[in-house]
C-alpha cells in the first residue's frame, strides 16, 4: 500500500513540474490570478459588498500593491461610475480592516451632469481625472482648508498640481444641494467635499496616502500603466491557460 502511494506521489509532482519552456506566461498568469483572489479576501474581510462595487475596489487595491511603497495602510476610492447624488468617496484603512469615511464628491463640471462621463488631464477642461494620486501637503486657499494631489499617471492626471486639482470644502457637495438642484454642484476638476468632513477627511489622508479615481472607462485603462497587468483575468484567459 506504501508502494502505491509513494508511486502516486511521485507521478502527481512530475506532472505539475514547472515548464521548461515559456514559463513566464504561466507565471504572470498566475501573479494576475493571486492578485485577484487577495484583493477579493480584503474585500470580504472588510465587508465591502453592497458598499463599494468590487470592480472599482479591485482596481485601486491591484495599484495599492504597486504603488504603496511607504507602506501608507490608507486607501481612498472614488466612484465616478456612480451618481453624484450618492455617497461615492470611501476612505479605508487596510491594515484595521475598517471603512473610516463615506461621503459624497463632487466631479467637473465638463465631466457631466449628475454623472461623470468625460475625464481630462488638460489645462482649462474643468474636467476630472481617473488613476492614481498621491495625497501631499495641506494649504489655506481661496477654496479654504485643501490638499495638494500629486498625479501619478502619465499622460492620465500628471498635471493635477499644475492645475490645481485638489481636495477642498465646497458649499455645492451636499445633501441641501442635491435636494434643491437634483445633483451636487461642481468643481473645476477637484474632488471637492462637503464642508463638515473636508478637514476631517484631509487631516486623515493627508502626507503620503493613495487615492484612486474610478469610472468605467475603457480609454482609461487601456492607457494606465499601473493597472495593464494585474486586472482579473477573463474567463477565456482563465479557460484558455493552464
Amino acid at each position: 500500500m506504501q508502494k502505491v502511494i509513494l508511486s502516486f506521489i511521485l507521478l502527481f509532482s512530475i506532472s505539475f513540474t514547472a515548464p521548461t519552456e515559456e514559463p513566464n506566461e504561466n507565471i504572470d498568469f498566475m501573479e494576475k490570478v493571486a492578485s485577484v483572489d487577495e484583493a477579493r479576501l480584503q474585500y470580504d474581510r472588510m465587508s465591502l459588498e453592497g458598499l463599494i462595487r468590487f470592480e472599482a475596489f479591485d482596481a485601486a487595491y491591484t495599484g495599492y500593491k504597486k504603488l504603496n511603497s511607504n507602506n501608507n495602510p490608507l486607501l481612498t476610492v472614488i466612484d465616478f461610475s456612480l451618481p453624484s447624488t450618492e455617497k461615492r468617496m470611501y476612505v479605508l484603512d487596510l491594515a484595521a480592516n475598517e471603512v473610516l469615511f463615506v461621503t459624497h464628491v463632487a466631479h467637473g463640471r465638463n465631466s457631466g451632469g449628475n454623472y461623470a462621463t468625460s475625464f481630462s488631464n488638460r489645462h482649462g477642461s474643468y474636467q476630472s481625472s481617473l488613476g492614481f494620486y498621491r495625497t501631499a501637503n495641506t494649504y489655506n486657499g481661496g477654496n479654504g482648508y485643501s490638499l495638494v494631489l500629486d498625479g501619478l499617471e502619465k499622460g492620465i492626471n500628471d498635471n493635477a498640481k499644475p492645475r490645481a486639482v485638489v481636495i477642498h470644502g465646497a458649499d455645492y457637495c451636499s445633501e441641501e444641494f442635491i435636494n434643491s438642484a437634483g445633483r451636487l454642484g461642481r468643481s473645476f476638476g477637484c474632488p471637492a467635499l462637503p464642508r463638515a468632513l473636508n478637514r476631517p477627511i484631509i487631516d486623515t489622508i493627508k502626507e503620503g496616502s493613495l487615492i484612486f479615481i474610478y469610472a468605467d472607462q475603457t480609454n482609461y485603462f487601456a492607457q494606465s500603466e499601473v493597472l495593464k497587468e494585474g486586472l482579473e483575468p477573463t474567463p477565456a484567459e482563465m479557460s484558455g491557460r493552464t
